[in-house]
Parts: C-alpha cells; sequence; structure tokens
C-alpha cells in the first residue's frame, strides 16, 4: 500500500483532511538522533515535570462541590423528569474524574507511585466504576505503540474500523455499522459508557492473574450500590432507567469525544517499523487549540503531543511545554499537528467513512444504486 505524505504544518491536518491508511516507515519517518533527549533536558530544566499538587486540590475540591451539587438537586427534585438534567451532569462529572484518575495513573499528582496508584484506582473503580488494571494494561500498550499495526489496541477493531482490512473483513451487522461508520461514530459513542465498565468487568473476572482484582471489584461494587440504590428507591422505575441512561450516554459520549482527535486520521505505523521516540509519539498524535478551556473541557488531552513526550507531566505545564516543543520540531523539520477541536471531529469522522468504505461490496456500483433508489 502506498505511503500517504507525512503532515508538514500546525494547520495541515485542517487543510489536508484525514490520513487515509498510512503505514509509514523508517523512509517516511527518518529518525532524528538523540530527539528526545534534547527536548527533555529543555523542559526538565525549565521546571516542567515538578509536581502541581495545589492545582489537584482545587479541581478536586470544585469536584466534590459538584457532587455535593447534583446530590442536592437529586434530592429536592424527587419525583421529576427534570431529574435527567442531574444525570447528564453526573455525566460530565465522573468524565471530569476519569480525568483525574487518568492523570494519576501517569504519576502526575503525587511524587510517590504508590500514592498515585491508590488514588487512580480508588477514583476509576470506586468513583467512575472502571477496572484501573484493565485501562493501565490498554492504555500502557498505546503509549508505547501509538497507531502502529498490532501493537496499539486502540487501533484494532471492535464496533468501528480503524484499517482497512479490517473493515474489510467485517460481516453482517457490523458491516452495515463500518459502512456508515463515519456518521454513526458519535451516536455509537452513547453506548460506550455501557462498554468501559462491562470491559472492566470481564477484565476482573477473566481466569487470568489480575492486579488488585478484588480491591477493584469490592470498589466497583461499593460504587453501584451507592448509585443505584438511591435511585431506584426514590424515582419510578422507568425514570430511573432513564436517568441511568442518560447518565452513561453523556458519560460515554463525553470519553469518546475527549479521546477520538487525539490520534485518529493521523499516520498508522507500518509493525516492523524502527523510529525514534520523539517521531513515533509526535507524528502520531494531534493537539487540539483553544487555551484554558479546551483543557478544562478535555482534561489537559488538548495537549496529546506533550502528553505522549512527557506521560507525568502534570497538567498546568502541558501549555508551556507545547511551545518548546513546537519549536524544537520546527528547527528540525518534524511535522507538528494542531487543530481546532470542531475541525478534528470532521477529520475523524472523513477518516473512519474513508476505512468504511472497505466494506462496501466491490461489485456494487454506486452509480446503478442511485439510479435504483431513484
Amino acid at each position: 500500500m502506498a505511503t500517504t505524505a507525512p503532515l508538514t504544518s500546525t494547520d495541515s491536518a485542517a487543510r489536508l483532511g484525514p490520513v487515509r491508511q498510512t503505514y509509514a516507515g523508517p523512509d517516511s519517518f527518518p529518525p532524528i538522533t538523540h530527539s528526545y533527549a534534547k527536548v527533555s533536558q529543555v523542559v526538565r530544566e525549565t521546571g516542567l515535570l515538578r509536581r502541581a499538587r495545589w492545582f489537584y486540590a482545587l479541581v478536586g475540591a470544585a469536584l466534590a462541590l459538584g457532587f455535593g451539587g447534583a446530590i442536592t438537586g437529586f434530592v429536592l427534585l424527587g419525583d421529576s423528569w427534570f431529574q435527567l438534567l442531574i444525570a447528564a451532569a453526573l455525566g460530565v462529572l465522573f468524565t471530569q474524574v476519569a480525568f483525574i484518575a487518568h492523570e494519576a495513573a501517569h504519576r502526575q499528582v503525587f511524587a510517590g507511585g504508590k500514592a498515585n496508584d491508590r488514588l487512580a484506582r480508588v477514583l476509576a473503580a470506586g468513583v467512575v466504576g472502571i477496572s484501573l488494571s484493565w485501562w493501565d494494561n490498554k492504555h500502557s500498550r498505546h503509549h508505547a505503540n501509538p497507531n502502529r499495526v498490532g501493537k496499539d489496541p486502540d487501533i484494532a477493531v471492535d464496533t468501528v474500523s480503524f484499517l482497512d482490512e479490517d473493515a474489510a473483513s467485517a460481516r453482517g451487522l457490523r458491516r452495515a455499522i463500518t459502512r456508515r461508520q463515519g456518521w454513526l461514530f458519535f451516536p455509537l459513542l452513547t453506548l460506550e459508557g455501557l462498554n468501559l465498565h462491562w470491559q472492566g468487568l470481564r477484565h476482573l473476572l477473566s481466569r487470568g492473574p489480575v492486579k488488585g482484582r478484588w480491591i477493584e471489584l469490592g470498589l466497583i461494587a461499593l460504587r453501584f450500590a451507592v448509585v443505584l440504590v438511591p435511585l431506584f428507591l426514590v424515582l419510578p422505575l422507568g425514570m430511573a432507567f432513564a436517568f441511568l441512561g442518560v447518565q452513561l450516554a453523556v458519560f460515554g459520549v463525553y470519553m469518546g469525544a475527549s479521546f477520538a482527535p487525539n490520534h485518529k486520521g493521523m499516520p498508522v505505523i507500518a509493525p516492523d517499523a524502527k523510529l525514534d521516540f520523539l517521531s513515533k509519539q509526535v507524528r502520531t498524535s494531534r493537539n487540539i487549540r483553544g487555551g484554558w478551556w479546551a483543557t478544562a473541557l478535555m482534561g489537559g488531552l488538548n495537549y496529546q503531543v506533550e502528553h505522549h513526550l512527557f506521560p507525568s507531566m502534570a497538567r498546568p505545564y502541558l501549555a508551556r511545554a507545547s511551545e518548546i516543543v513546537r519549536d524544537y520540531c520546527a528547527s528540525h523539520g518534524v511535522p507538528y499537528t494542531e487543530t481546532s477541536l470542531l475541525r478534528s471531529y470532521g477529520i475523524v469522522v472523513a477518516y473512519l467513512n474513508r476505512v468504511g468504505l472497505a466494506a462496501r461490496d466491490p461489485f456494487d456500483c454506486p452509480a446503478a444504486a442511485q439510479l435504483r433508489r431513484a
């Protein structure tokens, strides 16, 4: 398969549209000797790898107030369909907690690894209801090999296909979805919250060794008891299920919409390619413009390039790091991709639709199909 030319400026993704099935190897991404060591030294000397406990304390306090307000509203509203607004608010709050769990798992909150692990596990399993051990295993493999075929679980086939060969192999219902997967992507995200809970639970109940299995199962059971028991005691059955559905839908869409712009539509790396760390991480990642509001909305994931280069960097320092990395990439001819949030969604949808073309019947003529409908 031919290799698409790499992106060459911060706005190239916005101008050229999504990259279609790029299998990039060493010839496409020439290695830069000692590149990461040099930029990492500048970042370290600038003090951007220090902890930011004050920031996470403030965010934690704000989330505690948010949950307090949601609980108060739930009690005051009682048997009312306005409870669905509380459900939506909880979907947002749980996503924000998931961001903090993600940061703690990356050692961004505390200096010690054990303290970060404990916080991440309590927030992920005890508050959000997702297995940290399942997510950590999957996410670590993604960070090690972003967009690399056969190694990045985030581009492995699921309901949605991210590679042409996966789309071509789709059958039955998945084939019908794949053919329209770009347009169906955001509607499908309404089920992502349920999927995240299920995947984590399936991992914890699997036969293989699982780190913290019983602690996480206990935390998840307690979490669902605290959430579901009052819900079904206070509200009528139909309203309770509607509340739960809205909360899960908002959570799924918010999570998916925060993670999807980061790598989808960026170059895909051949399984046997040998690339230097900086090239591999920068060329497969996309930043989102917007400054402080994008950082707050996406939990720092808008600085995806810097997050991949410095996973332990606390959220408040990512913006300053992006200036250093952008300048370094410009001086060394490394494409640094950055675009707006809405444009990134357009790129993702178009990319998924193009991949979905591989699921179409090769003997199906679009013109004939159009004439038949006429």
